[in-house]
């Protein structure tokens, strides 16, 4: 695989598709599934997720996913499922995709619910399950930078990824793996597709999105660093399911996720090259680029 920049040229052609045609768009590389109401795209995925471990139940297989931190609606609708319809979860492998770390890479206390995957999804997955169906204790695996080679080995035993959920940051991040900046080292893009589980220092487009998002653009409020699943992990997936509904912060972003090669630059752009069904969850406004509706006559990214 060659070395693969973005030209402006692209950027253009990318953004100026009008968001109706992008659905069935012949170059795609990406499904993309749009609504309006934000809590149907969760429930939808939510579904996907409770359908695919009764597929595997009844076939006598292990499910493995590599889930995020939320949005809490694809877990919710998952419990519920669980729940009512007595959906085992017994052979599921769940590997919770990132967390955040101190400035020293330590883990948060679990009581710390904000910045500790482990806390936040003990009381608001795991605690919704009854006993009798979860996933086993020891099939649970948490981000830990004591332990950073567990999430591959446990992928590597299983044989792959059957599903991961993400959400997609506006330069391609999926978990914490983020386009790397660095003047003095150069990674390819096939070392970047073999990446283990590892600790990362945050970028700093991520603690600017994450700041102005939750916490009023105060960026010491955000932890500096951070464990992530690897990218050799989530490319092993036969499913790739991505939730971007934050409006036009990520326009760009799915577009480039649609049309794009692979490409350090932006991460999630590996996913279609590697994994066989990847699947964009959009609101309207994510998909309705500003430059496909205002700027055509417009000379910029020339």
């Amino acid at each position: 695989m060659n070395e693969y920049v973005i030209t402006k040229q692209e950027l253009r052609k990318w953004c100026s598709i009008p968001a109706e045609e992008l659905a069935e768009h012949p170059d795609r590389k990406m499904d993309l599934v749009v609504n309006a109401d934000k809590q149907a795209l969760q429930a939808q995925i939510g579904n996907m997720l409770a359908d695919e471990v009764i597929a595997n139940n009844q076939a006598g297989k292990s499910t493995v996913w590599v889930l995020p931190g939320g949005p809490f609606g694809i877990f919710d609708t998952l419990v519920e499922r669980v729940n009512r319809e007595k959906i085992s979860l017994k052979k599921v492998h769940l590997i919770h995709m990132d967390t955040w770390l101190d400035w020293d890479y330590r883990l948060f206390p679990e009581e710390n619910l904000r910045f500790s995957c482990k806390g936040k999804m003990l009381k608001n997955f795991y605690a919704k399950i009854d006993p009798e169906l979860t996933v086993p204790e020891e099939q649970r695996y948490f981000p830990d930078p004591r332990d950073p080679d567990r999430f591959d080995i446990v992928v590597e035993q299983q044989g792959g990824v059957d599903t991961v959920v993400g959400g997609v940051g506006c330069k391609g991040l999926v978990a914490f793996n983020e386009a790397p900046h660095d003047f003095y080292h150069h990674i390819t893009v096939e070392e970047y597709a073999h990446l283990k589980s590892r600790c990362v220092h945050m970028n700093e487009d991520t603690i600017i999105a994450y700041a102005e998002r939750e916490f009023g653009a105060c960026f010491e409020a955000l932890p500096p660093n951070a464990f992530t699943v690897g990218m050799k992990s989530m490319l092993s997936a036969k499913r790739a399911l991505f939730i971007v509904t934050t409006g036009s912060w990520k326009e760009t972003i799915v577009r480039i996720a649609m049309f794009s090669e692979p490409t350090t630059e932006y991460p999630v752009t590996f996913f279609p090259h590697y994994v066989p069904k990847c699947v964009l969850f959009c609101d309207p406004k994510t998909i309705d680029h500003e430059i496909s509706r205002k700027y055509l006559d417009t000379p910029i990214l020339k």
